[in-house]
C-alpha cells in the first residue's frame, strides 16, 4: 500500500484549529475593509477543499498505476534474467 489517505478522508484533512484560524482571518479581513463577505470566503474554502479532495484522489490513482507498472517491470526483468540463463 502507498499509505495514502482514503478519498473520503481527504476533505477532513484540515483540523478545527486551522479552520477556526482561517475563519478568524476572514472576519478580521472583513472588519478591516475586506471586499469579500465572510460567506463568500467560506464558499470558496469549501470549493477549494472539494478541488483538493479530487486532486488527492487523482494523485492516489496515479500513484497506484505507477506502483503497478514498477511491479510489472520488476517481474519482466526477472523473466528476462531467467530467459538469459
Amino acid at each position: 500500500s502507498t499509505g495514502n489517505v482514503p478519498e473520503d478522508d481527504a476533505p477532513n484533512r484540515y483540523s478545527r484549529t486551522e479552520r477556526t484560524a482561517y475563519s478568524r482571518y476572514s472576519r478580521d479581513a472583513n472588519s478591516s475593509g475586506g471586499s469579500l463577505p465572510s460567506y463568500t470566503l467560506e464558499k470558496r474554502i469549501e470549493e477549494l477543499e472539494r478541488e483538493l479532495a479530487k486532486e488527492r484522489q487523482e494523485n492516489a490513482r496515479l500513484m497506484k498505476i505507477t506502483q503497478d507498472k514498477e511491479e510489472l517491470i520488476g517481474k519482466l526483468k526477472e523473466e528476462i534474467d531467467l530467459l538469459n540463463r
